[in-house]
């Protein structure tokens, strides 16, 4: 089983995760890349590179004979899938022992089995392990599922066996809602699986959702690491994960720990994987699923154990035993990890693309930020959009929890949306900081936080970029040293016209200070100092701040803690932006590929109405008019790729007479 150069089956900050540790234990590394990510980190970061494809997944990353072929091509005799992708395809895993490519994984059956809902829930009621009451059955018909459902009873939970991510997974409440649910979670895990076929369980109202980390070798050995709390999740993905769990004591860990290694022994498992429960308020806990792979959480796992789960897995594949036995694995301190998404919770988490004009991420005692970003790098719309996870570490879990915030808000990331804030709200809610939160956190106690709503721009914002483009438009060298010691008190009166988006304001800069009418009298900002390396120094009402800033293409970036904003100076063009709710013009959010257009010229339509549905970043985005009236064009059919901002539809809007 030994092996000398290994391929990393994967993109982004998990294939630069695993370049690291393959790197660090002596191997020869190979990074595989979809044309668009020629440019990308971990393209740079391996010893050879192969091109595998065009930049949709299904002809690149999901290719499995080009895959093989960029084995055969660079000499790789391992394969690391990392996650996602195929990191749980047991089709894969056969052909790269069919190809004799040592697969760093479990092998192909366990992958099988526990890639089933259906059939692995069966195999762990035999191994004894705790499950939710409900129905595997091979009997799939309308009429056994229905009469099953009424016998486990509600709430009921629906599942798709082959299902992950919260595809094909509904819950019922009322009776009635049966046929109509079971028929919908069909279709669903039919087009997102290829399978149809369902499980039913009992719905564990408000659980806590906790994972014990496992590691099996050739020899037999299987142990857990300790667990990890995922609770915070929305629509079934997680958001926050932290180790150990603020409410696993020491019998508790040790019960679900056995648990989970009986789980991975009942099918021969060799590697790294969670056993997933669910954790009741009762303290009962049931087995929800096993990944057959490297999680994404990981590394809070890594910083409490102070192992590298990598290097672990490596070494297994190559046959060597487990490096610890259960008796010496000792947890210590606390870790927390956030997913950092190209992605806007103010509009319905829709993901972003663009352009990553500048990328700093944080640093500092106990703080790892693990990803594949560089400047100048696109995000695209074929790929998942998390960038990034930032992790901290402490002794305790309210310095870990401290740290992270800092780390989060810390981090710079220009040029398109991400979800900092979001997070950074998540973390300072009273019912987290307590520990307290449970998988229905996002849905019911953070519903209203300020932090999914669009944040407004401070004054002191729009004052900082009035200053600064007027320095950067000094003009020359001699100019621009002119400028240097220039602040609000300065000499002269010069109006600027300043847009953020459809916001627009006209601010004048005076003796007296900077004046935009009414709702803007800041006399009391003075920018200090630019300096190069992104960061400036302003005093506003007596008090020195940092701030992070970038200039590119005529707009001021400029960011403070989680809140970011971006100006342009629009003081000789005519004021303009893009059209407002009720313009009847729908345009493409982000890049992607139209999947179905629902309207034709002259049909009449509803505000709210879905009109087409885009697909991007692995997600299914509904496309709305905004207002009432008749559909003047339609400039796109399903199947079209369009570009962000691209105009698909134009809706006449109905003339209200009164």
């Amino acid at each position: 089983m030994s092996f000398e150069k290994v391929l990393v089956a994967n993109r982004g900050e998990i294939a630069c995760r695993v370049l690291e540790s393959a790197r660090s234990l002596g191997y020869r590394t190979v990074a595989v890349f979809s044309e668009p990510d020629a440019g990308a980190r971990h393209v740079q970061l391996a010893d050879e590179a192969v091109c595998i494809g065009p930049a949709t997944a299904a002809e690149s990353y999901l290719n499995v004979p080009a895959l093989l072929d960029a084995c055969r091509r660079s000499g790789a005799d391992a394969v690391h899938p990392g996650y996602g992708f195929l990191s749980e395809n047991a089709d894969f895993a056969a052909a790269c022992a069919e190809a004799g490519v040592t697969f760093i994984g479990p092998p192909a059956e366990a992958i099988r089995l526990m890639g089933s809902k259906r059939l692995s829930k069966i195999a762990m009621q035999k191994a004894g392990v705790p499950c939710v009451p409900g129905y595997q059955g091979e009997d799939q018909s309308d009429d056994t599922l229905i009469k099953e459902a009424e016998a486990v009873g509600l709430p009921l939970m629906i599942k798709a066996s082959a299902g992950g991510g919260g595809r094909g997974m509904r819950v019922v409440t009322e009776p009635q809602q049966i046929p109509a649910q079971l028929k919908s979670a069909r279709q669903e895990a039919k087009s997102s699986f290829g399978n149809d076929e369902l499980i039913l369980e009992r719905a564990v109202i408000n659980p806590r959702h906790v994972e014990i980390q496992v590691f099996g070798d050739h020899h037999g050995n299987v142990i857990h690491l300790g667990e990890r709390d995922c609770s915070v999740q929305r629509r079934h993905q997680k958001v926050v994960e932290e180790a150990p769990s603020p409410v696993v004591d020491e019998d508790l860990r040790r019960r679900m720990g056995e648990a989970a290694v009986n789980a991975a022994k009942a099918c021969d498992y060799v590697g790294a994987g969670p056993v997933e429960f669910l954790l009741g308020a009762d303290g009962e806990f049931y087995f929800l699923e096993m990944n057959t792979r490297l999680q994404v959480e990981h590394p809070v796992t890594e910083l409490v154990t102070g192992q590298d789960l990598v290097a672990w897995q490596l070494r297994v594949a190559a046959g060597e035993p487990l490096p610890l036995t259960q008796e010496q694995v000792r947890l210590t301190g606390h870790a927390m990890e956030v997913r950092l998404y190209a992605e806007d919770p103010a509009q319905g988490y829709l993901p972003q693309t663009g352009p990553v004009l500048s990328w700093r991420p944080a640093s500092g005692e106990g703080v790892r930020i693990d990803h594949g970003l560089v400047d100048g790098a696109e995000v695209g719309s074929h790929y998942d959009p998390m960038l990034a996870k930032i992790i901290a570490f402490g002794a305790s879990r309210d310095e870990a929890r401290r740290r992270l915030i800092r780390a989060v808000e810390d981090t710079v990331l220009m040029g398109l949306d991400d979800n900092r804030r979001f997070l950074a709200a998540i973390l300072r809610h009273p019912e987290f900081a307590a520990g307290d939160a449970t998988t229905a956190f996002i849905d019911g106690p953070f519903a209203d936080d300020p932090g999914l709503r669009a944040a407004d721009t401070p004054e002191a914002l729009w004052a900082l970029a009035a200053l600064l483009l007027t320095r950067i438009g000094a003009g020359d060298a001699a100019g621009r040293a002119g400028y240097r010691n220039w602040h609000s008190s300065g000499v002269g009166a010069q109006p600027l016209v300043l847009g953020q988006g459809d916001r627009e304001r006209t601010l004048y800069l005076t003796p007296d200070g900077i004046h935009g009418g009414p709702n803007l009298t800041l006399d009391a900002v003075r920018l200090d100092a630019v300096h190069d390396d992104g960061t400036l120094i302003a005093t506003l009402d007596g008090v020195r701040r940092r701030y992070h800033w970038l200039h590119r293409d005529g707009r001021v970036w400029l960011q403070d803690g989680g809140l970011r904003a971006c100006f342009e100076e629009r003081t000789h063009r005519a004021s303009g932006g893009e059209q407002g709710p009720g313009s009847g013009q729908l345009k493409a959010p982000m890049d992607g590929a139209v999947i179905e257009v629902n309207a034709a010229a002259g049909d009449t339509v509803k505000r709210g109405q879905t009109l087409a549905v885009l697909e991007a970043m692995k997600m299914e985005h509904a496309l709305k008019a905004d207002c009432d009236g008749t559909v003047d064009t339609v400039t796109v059919s399903a199947g079209d790729q369009v570009k962000r901002q691209q105009l698909l539809i134009t809706v006449t809007p109905e003339v209200v007479t009164e």
